[in-house]
């Protein structure tokens, strides 16, 4: 609606249109800016005032690069609430040690210009360089004959009303160096980062518990440690209610994750779809603990949902896979979940990363108590078995191929699970959803009779998430209630487990290694995330870059 209202400005002013996208009305506001300041005489307007000009009308996130034949030799970078790199290639020595980037040119040893990249993601930068300067919202990168020029402007205006007349303020920050290698964004033996990312996992999760679980002596309690929250538990412990915050796949993890934090820490645990928040203006106190789950760590509604909390007073905790990212710096504490590069657009081990990164969290919030510390010994057990438990499950990958051929011509997928693996029947949905562009349902199992039921026929797959839990009585008897009314049954369970969920055949079961039920969602996803992919291949789609989705979320 609001680029609408400038695109018919712009239309009584003579502009034409090509397309129906936001994005062309952006250059032609920019035209507009400057061929205004030309008509009132203005004949010294610089391009780093037009672009001003242009901040100063646009609402909402977005990241821009401008460039004009009016100023040539020159180009210009800004953003507001989606992610901006500037890499610098072979920066000089003093500069480098000194750990601040000016905002006067810099030019090599040999004077000749420098090799300067911008980019929303730094997995594009990595072949370039590993030193990048995160630029924040309201700055902006003026290139110029091969130096570069960070100002940062005010939103006041001029002495005569006017805000191009605002004066900019120069900007010095400490570069970054990307913790990352050139290998990591290459596929090596696979056909496609997606595939890739899903047999990391072994290894993914491994860096993200190293150095924060501890087996401790013989003497000694295992236990969890997380740095970038010890100076917080006390009050997190004291917090009237937890509430996680967050959109699609992050959502889901913190929702396969609540059980466990309620069970051992004694708080309530509230889940909010960063939206949806915003869209109530739903209530949030000082005395909440709000804790943000980000793969990218910029997706637009969960910033704006944090911005709304921080206005409220609750103490933030950011889950995220990027370091630097607004969350990170913008939260008061947090953990980042180490999981790695991850390029696929439907994510996979970033997703199991922050699984076991909430439950760390939740043994280190519940470590103060003595009554359940078997519990919490079980759990980190467990955790430091997890990646061979992927191993072992990844296995399956031949065994979901055939799966995934004799559904390939199905026009939907139900999923139910309860309990721990609700949360992995929403996420293998959307995994099918998003890159095979089935359409695909989780569902609670507890649900299934008000209303599911009536889609169940014998055409009809559906799959059952049955591993032995506390709900595994429960979800015999939604599986014998599927089987009386005909169902299509293919059905997930423990390794053993076969003939007790399904007697006397009938089903295609799929048996996965048995783990503690709070890590049992980080072992069921693998298969649907196999599933997902073998079946987007045989389709024939793009599994890396599905249809209408990106990365990283940065728009309303």
């Amino acid at each position: 609606m609001y680029f609408q209202v400038l695109k018919e400005t712009l239309v009584r002013h003579g502009f034409t249109f090509e397309s129906e996208t936001d994005t062309e009305v952006i250059p032609k506001l920019a035209k507009f800016v400057f061929d205004k300041a030309n008509e009132e005489g203005d004949q010294t307007v610089t391009f780093s005032q037009v672009v001003l000009e242009v901040m100063r009308h646009l609402e909402g996130a977005y990241a821009l690069i401008f460039k004009s034949r009016h100023y040539p030799n020159e180009l210009i970078a800004c953003k507001r609430g989606s992610p901006l790199l500037l890499g610098v290639k072979e920066l000089n020595d003093d500069v480098c040690n000194g750990s601040a980037f000016h905002d006067a040119k810099f030019l090599s040893k040999n004077g000749n210009p420098k090799e300067l990249f911008l980019s929303s993601d730094a997995n594009a930068i990595i072949e370039h360089t590993k030193k990048v300067l995160v630029i924040e919202d309201g700055e902006v990168v003026h290139l110029k004959e091969g130096g570069v020029s960070i100002l940062k402007f005010n939103n006041d205006k001029g002495r005569n009303g006017d805000s191009l007349s605002a004066r900019p303020a120069s900007v010095q920050r400490a570069l970054s160096i990307l913790e990352m290698e050139v290998e990591q964004i290459n596929k090596g033996k696979y056909k496609h980062y997606m595939q890739k990312e899903i047999h990391e996992q072994p290894e993914s999760l491994t860096t993200t518990m190293r150095g924060r679980l501890l087996r401790g002596g013989s003497c000694k309690a295992k236990t969890v440690l997380l740095g970038g929250l010890k100076d917080h538990l006390k009050t997190i412990r004291r917090s009237r209610r937890i509430v996680f915050i967050g959109c699609g796949t992050s959502y889901n993890a913190a929702l396969a994750a609540r059980p466990i934090l309620e069970e051992l820490s004694g708080v309530p645990v509230t889940m909010e779809i960063a939206s949806d928040l915003l869209d109530r203006q739903g209530p949030i106190y000082r005395e909440d603990t709000a804790v943000f789950v980000s793969q990218s760590g910029e997706t637009a509604d969960t910033l704006l949902a944090l911005e709304y909390t921080l206005e409220n007073g609750a103490l933030c905790v950011g889950i995220t896979n990027t370091v630097g990212s607004v969350i990170a710096r913008n939260t008061h504490c947090g953990v980042h979940i180490n999981a790695g590069c991850e390029i696929g657009v439907a994510s996979t081990k970033a997703y199991t990363s922050q699984i076991v990164v909430m439950a760390m969290l939740a043994l280190a919030i519940g470590g103060d108590t003595i009554t359940k510390q078997e519990r919490r010994e079980a759990i980190i057990d467990g955790l430091f078995d997890l990646p061979n438990k992927i191993r072992e499950v990844l296995k399956l990958d031949q065994e979901m191929k055939d799966l995934a051929k004799l559904l390939i011509a199905e026009q939907s997928l139900l999923v139910f699970g309860r309990g721990y693996n609700y949360a992995t029947a929403l996420e293998g949905a959307l995994k099918v959803k998003e890159v095979a562009l089935m359409h695909s349902e989780g569902i609670l199992a507890g649900e299934m009779k008000h209303g599911p039921l009536a889609l169940v026929d014998e055409n009809l797959p559906i799959v059952v998430i049955a591993t032995h839990d506390a709900c595994f009585s429960k979800q015999q008897s939604v599986i014998q209630q599927l089987r009386a009314r005909k169902g299509r049954l293919i059905v997930m369970c423990s390794k053993g487990d076969a003939a007790s969920v399904c007697p006397g055949g009938g089903c295609r079961v799929i048996e996965v290694p048995q783990v503690e039920d709070c890590l049992q969602p980080v072992v069921n996803i693998v298969p649907f995330q196999l599933l997902a992919y073998h079946l987007t291949v045989l389709r024939g789609y793009n599994v890396d870059q599905p249809r209408n989705l990106a990365k990283s979320v940065t728009t309303q």
